[in-house]
């Protein structure tokens, strides 16, 4: 059975959003890694530069199978799947943002 066309575009602007997400981690990553060595400690700031670009590789290798498994359960009528990553995503971010945040207090 087709599902409510209105749920099968939400669920496509959710897959868009989250390659946008990736994308915009993606760009994160670069921009840490391009601060000036003199700016943050060097192997923490490269470290920050890979948790972004590590995130934004998850965000976009998981955003077609979750369409898909999303897709599937409206056509099946069933459950939808819960969000996996969504706790990576959340304590990523937030870890990201407090050590980048410790260092730039220090760095004052």
């Amino acid at each position: 059975m087709e599902p409510d066309p209105r749920f099968t575009l939400a669920n496509e602007r959710t897959f868009l959003t989250w390659l946008s997400t990736a994308l915009a981690l993606s760009a994160g990553g670069v921009a840490m890694a391009a601060v000036p060595p003199d700016v943050f400690v060097p192997w923490i700031r490269t470290g920050l530069a890979i948790m972004l670009v590590t995130l934004s590789a998850l965000a976009a290798g998981m955003a077609y199978p979750r369409w898909r498994n999303i897709q599937r359960a409206l056509r099946k009528q069933a459950p939808l799947p819960p969000p996996a990553l969504a706790a990576v995503f959340g304590y990523g971010v937030a870890a990201v943002a407090v050590i980048a945040l410790v260092l730039i207090i220090l760095s004052i």
